[in-house]
């Protein structure tokens, strides 16, 4: 005996199926929020909030160029966990290596010497990276704005989010990096 599907069996079946799926995508935990990202502010934004409201802050150093950069900013910089820590705990800044526009910081003025010419260096970025030109990198300015540390290349959240607690925490004031990574494991 050979059965036939009604059109209309067939179109409840594919409903209950999309709903079903659309239930399940729910319930994943891991996703962030819709909306939720990190509060990126500009260089001096991030110093004047931080004279009101002591905070560290975390520069986020890249190149409009640079594939690694645009890998951190889709991948660990979306990551819920690291949304999360570095908005609780760090003024976050976007510097462009190679912006052209000057930046006024602790009595200095900063420019790009060469702004013109492709791929010049902007100087608060020669001088946060200690004259080192790999993108991305990472530097951690201390409540005082006072340069504290600097991380080069691509982090996964898993590597990155140990060291912003690291910092985040006070913990850096305390111990070594080897006696905190003792301590956590």
């Amino acid at each position: 005996m050979k059965r036939i599907f009604s059109p209309l069996f067939l179109f409840i079946l594919f409903a209950l199926t999309l709903v079903s799926t659309a239930l399940r995508a729910q319930d994943k935990p891991s996703e962030s929020k819709p909306g939720a990202s990190i509060k990126w502010l500009s260089f001096e934004e991030a110093v004047a909030l931080n004279r009101k409201k002591p905070k560290m802050i975390f520069i986020d150093i890249y190149t409009d160029w640079c594939g690694w950069c645009k890998k951190m900013d889709k991948e660990t910089f979306t990551d819920p966990e690291v949304v999360k820590y570095i908005n609780k705990k760090f003024y976050a800044v976007k510097l462009n290596a190679e912006q052209k526009e000057s930046i006024h910081f602790k009595d200095q003025n900063f420019v790009n010497p060469n702004p013109g010419k492709s791929k010049s260096t902007h100087n608060l970025a020669s001088a946060l990276l200690k004259n080192e030109r790999l993108y991305p990198s990472y530097v951690i300015l201390d409540k005082n704005s006072d340069w504290t540390y600097k991380l080069k290349g691509y982090q996964k959240p898993e590597t990155l989010l140990p060291l912003l607690h690291f910092y985040g925490d006070g913990d850096y004031l305390k111990m070594s990096w080897a006696e905190y990574l003792s301590k956590v494991k």
